[in-house]
């Protein structure tokens, strides 16, 4: 039974941590810690305000939509009193010369081989809804247990029981341990990667030769891409950030923000003793330099930030080294872009031919947030600078190369207003995948009073982020 007066520690203030925290909280848990390095919540969920025209707004630097499938997120929304209230998702396509293109409207450049492929592309996308409704039955569960072996165990994503724990045997499965586009060639449907490629590579989660099957078809589900692919989305007028805001608001212990752990201890003991470095921060509420160090002990610990970079801190054991560094992740560049007066963009961009390896570091899609501030909105400009088996591209020729694709498209940058690269989509190769990585770290959950939650447990868009702690809360605590 479980001990609801245990003293648990969350590293990481994340969508992630914050959920870990709410569903304790909800399960009756009431001695528990979030600890996070940054000075905000919501991880990669940054949604800085800029003034335009003298208002102040939120722009997106991560995360920016959800959609009627988002069940956790949903969640998080109902604790914290708010909801998806945000400007309407809105957008175009154009070639890597800067021109509009209509990749999927029979009616604009019009030839017959383009009726042709958008009839091939429509006949496959529907063989797919088939063949993963049947053939592959249980593979739009959250997370990977089992799916290596061919048997799927996870919390449903179905309407009619979302959220409610399934399992079953379906030996198919081990197909999603192929590489996206080996796994589409396998089941005649390729044509749908040109469907798939804008909502998934376009949002920094690698390359189809080199991602796992499941990790596109569990982000992308049939239901959530036919969701994205006629704009049924929801965005927050505050910003993805104000979801975790508003639910750290209504915890009973928020999170301890400016606060890095820098040392795990797990002796024989059964405690977990885990030191913090608090940085102190002057009246502005900046970093003053100075800082103190303390270590409490608690009897769990939840890791919801990398995996890989828990080996440099802690007291990794002989699985958890093995296992967390066979982790990868995408290097994925933003900036967000402010133009020169009457020359911006006014509707969101994808740019498909940059969604290549060979083009990596080149803009992939520009995000345009506000449709009522016109060409005045600055706009959010994205790309991946690495690639398997390819040298990756510098980050300062990356940030030239997005402003000149900007500049090619019609929009000069006059300012880049806020950048950064993100450790973006941690995941296994295929090979690990295939041998079992998950179900090895799964019978791990747990040893030395440890589990593992963040986006490697199943995705790392936010969904499925909340949904991995709400398993990992529901299945332990």
């Amino acid at each position: 039974m479980a001990d609801k007066k245990e003293r648990i520690c969350i590293i990481g203030g994340g969508p992630a941590g914050i959920s870990a925290a709410m569903y304790l909280q909800k399960r009756g848990y009431r001695d528990y810690e979030i600890y996070e390095r940054q000075n905000k919540v919501g991880g990669k969920c940054f949604s800085p305000e800029i003034e335009v025209n003298g208002e102040k707004r939120s722009y997106e630097t991560g995360a920016i939509m959800g959609a009627k499938t988002y069940y956790a997120v949903h969640e998080l929304e109902q604790f914290a009193g708010i909801t998806h209230d945000g400007p309407e998702m809105r957008r175009m396509y154009r070639n890597s010369d800067g021109q509009e293109i209509f990749p999927f409207d029979p009616q604009k450049e019009f030839t017959v081989q383009k009726l042709a492929g958008l009839v091939r592309i429509k006949s496959q996308m529907k063989k797919l809804v088939r063949i993963m409704n049947t053939k592959y039955k249980g593979y739009d569960l959250y997370g990977h247990v089992g799916v290596a072996q061919g048997r799927y165990s996870g919390l449903s994503k179905e309407e009619h029981r979302a959220l409610h724990r399934v399992s079953g045997v379906n030996q198919n499965l081990k197909d999603l341990a192929l590489p996206f586009d080996e796994f589409c060639r396998k089941n005649g449907v390729e044509d749908v990667m040109k469907i798939w490629l804008a909502p998934y590579t376009s949002f920094g989660y690698g390359y189809f030769d080199e991602i796992p099957a499941a990790y596109v078809m569990k982000y992308l589900d049939t239901t959530t891409a036919i969701e994205f692919i006629a704009m049924r989305l929801w965005t927050w007028k505050n910003g993805t950030q104000s979801i975790y805001e508003s639910v750290n608001q209504k915890l009973a212990h928020p999170a301890h923000l400016n606060t890095e752990v820098v040392k795990i201890e797990r002796p024989a003991d059964g405690k977990i003793y885990v030191t913090v470095r608090e940085y102190r921060l002057d009246e502005n509420g900046k970093e003053t330099g100075m800082s103190v160090e303390h270590t409490e002990e608690f009897d769990k610990l939840i890791v919801t930030t990398p995996l890989d970079r828990f080996l440099k801190y802690a007291d990794a054991d002989e699985t958890e080294n093995e296992l967390f560094s066979k982790i990868r992740h995408e290097k994925y560049v933003d900036f967000i872009a402010k133009f020169r007066e009457n020359d911006g963009p006014t509707i969101s961009g994808y740019i498909f031919d940059n969604m290549t390896p060979e083009k990596r570091g080149h803009a992939m899609v520009y995000y345009h947030r506000w449709k009522d501030l016109g060409d005045s909105c600055p706009c959010s400009v994205y790309a991946l600078r690495n690639h398997k088996g390819d040298e990756d591209v510098p980050y300062d020729w990356t940030i030239r190369t997005m402003s000149d694709d900007m500049a090619i498209c019609g929009f000069p940058v006059k300012e880049r207003l806020y950048e950064q690269e993100t450790y973006y989509c941690p995941h296994v190769t295929p090979d690990d995948y295939a041998a079992g990585w998950y179900d090895r770290l799964d019978a791990h959950q747990g040893t030395r009073g440890t589990y593992y939650a963040g986006e490697i447990l199943s995705f790392g868009d936010m969904e499925d982020t909340c949904a991995s702690s709400r398993d990992i809360v529901g299945r332990f605590f």
